[in-house]
C-alpha cells in the first residue's frame, strides 16, 4: 500500500473524467467485479488485529507481497505488542530490511506497540481517533483495520481505489479524501465494506494503472471510461 502521505498519482494514463457513473449502475458494476469473490479479504497475511495493524503500517510505499515475505519472521520473533515493544526498533529492523523505508517503519512499529501496551492494554482499539494517534497510522491505515478487523463500512483509498474512483466514474475527485467521501456516499451501504476490497483487487489485476484491461472487465458496460482499449492481438509464434 502507498504511504499515508503519498499524493495521488498523476492521471496521464487513466484519462480520468469528471463524468460520474450513473447511480443505478453502481450496484451492477460492483456485483460484476465481485463475481466469484463474495467475501473478499486483504492480501496481507496476518493472524490477529495486532499483526494486521503492523502489516498495514509496513505496507506503505511497497507491495503486499514484499510485506508478506518479511512479516512471518518478524511475527515469529514478536507476536504481541509487548514482545514487539521489547524487541525495539533495533530488533525489528533486521527483519524488515527488504521493505522500503524500513528504518522509519521499525521506529514506528516499536513506538505503536509500546503505546498499545501503555494505553490500550495491548489491544488494538476499534476507534478511529485512537488508531490515528498511533505512530505510523493515518486515516488510510485506520480505515483498513476498521474494515478488515471490526467490520466497519470504511473505504481506505490507496492508489488503486483513487484511480478507479476517477477512471470508472464511481467517485471522481482531485484528492484522496474527495474520492473516499464520494465512494462512501454513492456505494450502496450493504456493499460498502466489501467494495473496499473488490475495488483494490480489480485495480491491481484488471483495471491496471498503465492500461486498463477493459476487454476482460466484467463491469465494463457500466464504466464511463473511454475510449476502452480493444483486446490486444495475440503475439505470433516464431
Amino acid at each position: 500500500m502507498p504511504s499515508e502521505a503519498a499524493q495521488p498519482p498523476q492521471r496521464r494514463t487513466t484519462r480520468s473524467t469528471a463524468r460520474k457513473m450513473k447511480t443505478a449502475d453502481i450496484r451492477p458494476f460492483l456485483n460484476a467485479i465481485a463475481a466469484g469473490n463474495p467475501d473478499p479479504r486483504t492480501e496481507l497475511q496476518y493472524s490477529d488485529p495486532f499483526t494486521l495493524l503492523v502489516a498495514v503500517v509496513l505496507s506503505a510505499q511497497t507491495t503486499d507481497a514484499a510485506v508478506n515475505k518479511a512479516t512471518p519472521f518478524l511475527f515469529a520473533a514478536a507476536p504481541t505488542p509487548a514482545a514487539m515493544a521489547a524487541l525495539g526498533a533495533e530488533g525489528i529492523g533486521p527483519h524488515i530490511r527488504s521493505i522500503g523505508l524500513w528504518q522509519s517503519k521499525a521506529k514506528n512499529v516499536a513506538a505503536l506497540a509500546q503505546l498499545l501496551v501503555e494505553r490500550h492494554g495491548g489491544a488494538v482499539p476499534a476507534e478511529r481517533e485512537a488508531l490515528e494517534a498511533l505512530p505510523g497510522v493515518g486515516r488510510k491505515t485506520a480505515n483498513v483495520v476498521l474494515n478488515e478487523i471490526f467490520g466497519q463500512p470504511t473505504m481506505a483509498v490507496d492508489t488503486h481505489i483513487f484511480r478507479l474512483g476517477n477512471r470508472t466514474g464511481l467517485a471522481p475527485g482531485k484528492t484522496v479524501r474527495e474520492v473516499e467521501d464520494g465512494l462512501v456516499k454513492r456505494i450502496p451501504p450493504d456493499l460498502l465494506r466489501r467494495a473496499h476490497h473488490w475495488l483494490i483487487l480489480h485495480g491491481r489485476y484488471v483495471c491496471k494503472a498503465r492500461q486498463p484491461e477493459c476487454w476482460r472487465c466484467p463491469g465494463a458496460q457500466w464504466c464511463v471510461f473511454t475510449p476502452k482499449p480493444a483486446t490486444p492481438a495475440r503475439s505470433r509464434r516464431t
